[in-house]
């Protein structure tokens, strides 16, 4: 390959100094390929040509990224665990090469240094760090259903430790500068005006001894020490995944062989495993999600240009509104003005962004200066002051359709014409919200999740008489606030919800047949879900479950009509986490099932069926109805279905969302065991049509 076109540039000083520049041609940002490996190795023997360097400088090209990771894209074109074992080798070989130099290579960070990015600082002799808040340090493969393949698992706790390499690798996490500086990953963070300057500095001292022997770099080579941390990880990795995540016991697994046996052979088994979690299905799903995510980032939701946002309106300061505000505020960079008809509700809401930004400030992400600075862009009060001047208004008042339509004709009054009214209902149609309007093309729905701060998904909902242009302007709001937009059809329930509401209702009637609420809960934990369904009716609030699903019914039929249970358990206080109580008990030091709530429904606990098969008796209700959403229009694509599903509600990640798992079950497999569930538990269960005619066509959901 030509000197112009390579990824990699050498360079040299007076001073004995050289200098490796990473600039991947045509691209926003370094990744390393499989295509790179000829590059590198042409750097390394020019190098090695090289009798009078004293040291060298690794840095990017680009402006802010130094290597955000491997292409992960070349790993979908192996056909084998040998092919990937080989990718893994390759990366090995050429990173040792690089640590083998005799002169002292430094590694000068500025923005993310994630994966094999990550790995090749690490075969670097120092790491300089800027402390620009976009420098991310991490290994986030166990992300994507993998390992470290190039060294990463035997580096890291050579260099750290043995429970803070677990900790990174296990999770994911990434690092900012002065944490990475705290463990001992980063050796000097400076501001990026300097950064090359002072690796400059670092690459002319002598190699760096580290601390960390090869024998003592995990609790001075304590075994007994070594195995407890290894347990105490086992433990803690298995509650988390519940053996749904077959990297993290590889990442386990080789990690001790490699402190057992040394790092050779620990390399060795390093990219064998690799190679095996590459073709496992769990790991393709995981990187589907990847590849759709990162697709859906170039996405407008229409073809209109989007109108220029300065600042945003919330109505209502609740969580919901708290949430809102914060999001827009911290991350989108807008000024927000939260709107109550109390000041105890502009209270709250102040009071939410407040906790939330000290928590930042306490974990030293952001300094007082910047909390004060992020506070000042949010302000509030009991009436339409400031409206005049806000370009979308984000209505978050409660589920009442004659209150959202005041909203409606008030914001039309005291705002501008072009003023656009976004609503967060989570189940009312929005042509109905829109019916109040005069300007009904202003009106769209924006349905976030709680806790907003945290949920990645926003739900776009156009109705008939919604423009381009305020979907386009909603959709890159969203994304400004750092939140994965679908566009979604304008039906009762959206397309979370509606496929949420089969599943919880289900839940619920195992649950009224005997089922024990742990069990049931646990089932659905061991299926890979977040949290369980009985768990999540707390969470979200039983008071909000029984405003939603008349709701649903009215609109969508009576496969909606769940167990009458919402108005028993309000009777009795229990609202859920809100209130201390619903099935399980918030007032005591640890959630405890409320075992009073059986007498209440005239339950007789007994375990009866297996944890599988009440947790495919519940997703199966949910996979029917996504199937349906997609029939409709619902949503635009099975992709769209995935992701909504992952992100809204934690649907397994591992699985790749209901259409794939659909499409891994086999869709003639799917429409027999709902057949098989009709006739055991009822017609709710009946495959819907565009199922049963995929089966018969022998179709799936995603191209082979």
């Amino acid at each position: 390959m030509s000197e112009q076109v390579s990824a990699f540039t050498l360079s040299y000083g007076d001073n004995g100094v050289a200098w490796l520049k990473i600039d991947v041609p045509d691209e926003k940002m370094n990744t390393l390929q499989s295509a790179f490996a000829e590059q590198v190795t042409d750097v390394l023997a020019e190098l090695k040509k090289q009798s009078d360097i004293k040291g060298m400088v690794v840095y990017s090209g680009k402006p802010d990224n130094f290597i955000a990771g491997a292409d992960i894209r070349m790993l979908a074109a192996c056909n084998s665990a040998e092919e990937a074992e080989q990718l893994a080798a390759k990366g090995q070989e050429l990173f040792a090469e690089l640590e083998a130099l005799p002169f002292h290579v430094v590694a000068a960070i500025h923005g993310p240094c994630l994966g094999g990015g990550m790995e090749l600082a690490l075969a670097c002799h120092s790491r300089v760090c800027s402390d620009d808040d976009k420098t991310r340090l991490g290994l986030p493969e166990v992300q994507l259903g993998l390992l470290p393949g190039s060294g990463g698992t035997q580096r890291l706790p050579r260099l750290i430790g043995l429970a803070n390499a677990l900790d990174m690798i296990l999770t994911g996490k990434q690092l900012r500068a002065k944490k990475a500086k705290k463990l001992g990953v980063a050796d000097e963070v400076v501001p990026q005006s300097i950064l090359l300057d002072i690796a400059e500095k670092q690459a002319l001292k002598p190699k760096p001894k580290r601390k960390h022997s090869f024998q003592e770099w995990a609790l001075g080579g304590n075994s007994l020490g070594r195995s407890l941390v290894f347990d105490q990880a086992a433990k803690k990795t298995r509650e988390k995944t519940r053996g749904n995540y077959p990297a993290a016991d590889a990442i386990l697994e080789v990690i001790k062989y490699g402190l057992q046996n040394g790092m050779k052979k620990g390399l060795k088994v390093e990219a064998k495993r690799f190679g095996e979690l590459v073709m496992s299905p769990e790991s393709a799903a995981l990187r589907s999600i990847f590849f759709a995510t990162t697709a859906m980032k170039k996405e407008t939701g229409s073809d209109a240009e989007p109108k220029s946002v300065h600042s945003v309106g919330v109505l209502g300061g609740g969580l919901m509104g708290g949430g809102i505000s914060n999001v827009t505020a911290t991350k989108a960079g807008y000024s927000v003005r939260v709107k109550d008809i109390s000041n105890d509700g502009v209270l709250n809401a102040m009071a939410y962004n407040f906790k939330l930004l000290d928590k930042k400030r306490k974990r030293r992400i952001i300094s007082k200066a910047q909390l004060q600075k992020q506070m000042m862009q949010i302000t509030g009060g009991i009436d339409y002051t400031g409206f005049k001047s806000v370009d979308v208004v984000i209505e978050a008042v409660f589920e009442d359709l004659k209150l959202k339509h005041q909203m409606v004709k008030e914001i039309e009054n005291n705002a501008k014409p072009e003023t656009i009214f976004a609503t967060n209902t989570s189940s009312l149609p929005i042509y109905q919200i829109a019916e109040a309007a005069e300007r009904p093309e202003n009106v769209v729905g924006l349905h976030y999740f709680s806790p907003v701060e945290k949920m990645p998904l926003v739900e776009v909902i156009p109705h008939e008489c919604t423009s381009p242009e305020t979907v386009a302007t909603v959709v890159a709001l969203a994304k400004k606030q750092g939140k994965t937009a679908i566009v979604v059809g304008d039906k009762a329930g959206f397309y979370v919800n509606r496929i949420l509401a089969p599943y919880m209702n289900e839940a619920a009637s195992a649950l009224l047949s005997g089922e024990p609420i742990e069990h049931l809960d646990n089932a659905l934990l061991d299926f890979g879900f977040p949290v369980g369904p009985i768990t999540l009716l707390d969470e979200v609030g039983v008071d909000i479950g029984a405003k939603i699903m008349p709701i649903m019914v009215r609109e969508l039929g009576d496969r909606f009509k769940g167990p009458d249970v919402f108005e028993t358990l309000l009777n009795d206080g229990r609202k859920g986490r809100k209130s201390g109580k619903g099935f399980y008990l918030y007032n005591t030091k640890k959630k405890t099932v409320d075992k009073s709530v059986y007498k209440l429904l005239n339950i007789e606990p007994e375990k009866k069926a297996e944890g599988l098969d009440l947790a495919m008796r519940c997703t199966l209700m949910m996979l029917n109805e996504a199937a349906r959403c997609l029939d409709e229009g619902v949503v635009k694509s099975a992709r769209d279905g995935d992701i909504g599903a992952i992100f809204g509600i934690g649907f397994p990640p591992f699985l790749g969302g209901p259409f794939r798992y659909m499409d891994q079950l086999g869709v003639n497999k799917v429409v027999e065991l709902l057949n098989e569930h009709a006739d055991k538990y009822g017609e709710r269960f009946i495959p819907c049509e565009k199922l049963v005619a995929m089966a018969q066509e022998n179709q799936c959901f995603y191209p082979l």
